[in-house]
């Protein structure tokens, strides 16, 4: 196990999944805790940067909550999520997964959607749909 380990670190992979855990459970995947404060979880191939972190901030002041309120996960790390307290999920630019408990948002990525009015508008719209 430890030789398939040291494989995949060096071609890169930095999260799997073990389809029969119940065989190695000193490998299990730890689960994700996260704060009580955090209502939203952002779901995205990769952290906002610059302008997109604008955007993203923008969406946030929408809601009504603040950058202390909302953290990002990898799409790949959604299945280790622990009991949480998140009002909305957003998955943005990748697969979107029902995740208990949760308003769940879909778009494009952050980067696409800065260029694009109507993927925007989408968003707001299902924001809107929520808010009802």
């Amino acid at each position: 196990m430890q030789r398939d380990l040291q494989y995949l670190q060096e071609i890169g992979i930095t999260a799997w999944q073990i389809k029969q855990p119940e065989i190695y459970p000193e490998h299990a995947p730890e689960l994700i805790s996260l704060p009580e404060s955090c209502k939203l979880l952002l779901i995205a191939p990769e952290i906002p940067q610059s302008h997109e972190a604008w955007l993203f901030g923008k969406v946030l002041a929408s809601m009504k909550l603040t950058p202390d309120q909302a953290l990002y996960l990898p799409e790949s790390a959604v299945a280790q999520l622990a009991e949480h307290h998140l009002v909305w999920c957003w998955f943005a630019g990748c697969d979107v997964n029902t995740i208990d408990g949760c308003r769940v948002l879909h778009s494009k990525s952050l980067p696409e959607m800065r260029q694009d009015t109507a993927s925007r508008r989408d968003l707001w719209q299902q924001i809107c749909t929520y808010e009802r």
